[in-house]
């Protein structure tokens, strides 16, 4: 399977990212399948930059703050005003209530919503299939629902955080992961609120007890450089890191 960064930018767009989507593909019944992991704040935009947008095939929200999520709005209206048509129903995965925020957030009456555009589903405890990908979420430690995601297919896994503090669920995630893609937004030694974020040495603790074989820091905030994360995860994991590049495609 392949990862496109699409955007990797933490809690707002930056200079040179959009927020949080990453697209992942891989070949399916003679075509390419295609999921985006959140579709944040800027993130459709740039999209267009690597696929058509109308050919994703589902969409796996880890949570509903903005930077994870608000560009479903304009994809809404990308689908349902399409010059060749409205584009058929996809799924659309994420936690309790996506349905009704998304509608609230295009000032939409919640019936139909964008429901007639994306069947929303809520994460399920069990492990689940989306295409030729299957996917496992956990609930992990933010102050929303949020979920990491565990994405398997072609005999390889990835992990993905989400939004998260360091937790036992985010390990489980990443157990034994051949690319664990997780956030990095704050730095040792400030006053950082507990259960919302991962330092970059943290992020590499939880790769090491995950034994995750790859480790790829994403979502530093514009305020912060992201070489001190970076600097910070090397010194808690010894395995391969590196920080995630928009425009930058893995082949896992």
């Amino acid at each position: 399977m392949r990862l496109t960064v699409i955007g990797a930018s933490g809690s707002y767009p930056g200079p040179d990212s959009p927020a949080s989507c990453y697209l992942l593909e891989t070949e399916h019944e003679g075509a390419t399948f295609r999921v985006l992991l959140d579709l944040g704040s800027g993130a459709l935009g740039v999209l267009h930059r690597y696929i058509d947008p109308v050919t994703v095939d589902a969409v796996l929200i880890s949570h509903l703050h903005a930077d994870h999520c608000l560009d479903l709005c304009g994809f809404y209206v990308l689908r349902k005003y399409h010059p060749t048509g409205a584009q058929p129903k996809i799924p659309v995965w994420g936690p309790v209530d996506t349905d009704r925020r998304m509608a609230k957030a295009y000032d939409l009456d919640e019936d139909p919503g964008m429901n007639e555009e994306f069947d929303f589903t809520l994460y399920p405890e069990e492990t689940f299939q989306v295409g030729p990908f299957e996917v496992t979420a956990r609930q992990v430690a933010h102050p929303v629902p949020a979920y990491g995601l565990r994405i398997r297919a072609d005999g390889r896994t990835l992990a993905y955080s989400g939004d998260t503090g360091t937790c036992d669920a985010l390990v489980e995630t990443a157990r034994d992961a051949d690319f664990f893609l997780c956030e990095a937004s704050f730095i040792e030694g400030h006053a950082n609120p507990p259960d919302l974020h991962l330092t970059g040495a943290e992020a590499g603790v939880m790769a090491t007890q995950a034994d995750a074989r790859r480790l790829v820091l994403t979502h530093v905030p514009p305020w912060h450089d992201a070489q001190v994360m970076l600097a910070e995860a090397h010194l808690t994991y010894d395995g391969p890191t590196e920080l995630a590049e928009p425009g930058t495609t893995y082949e896992i």
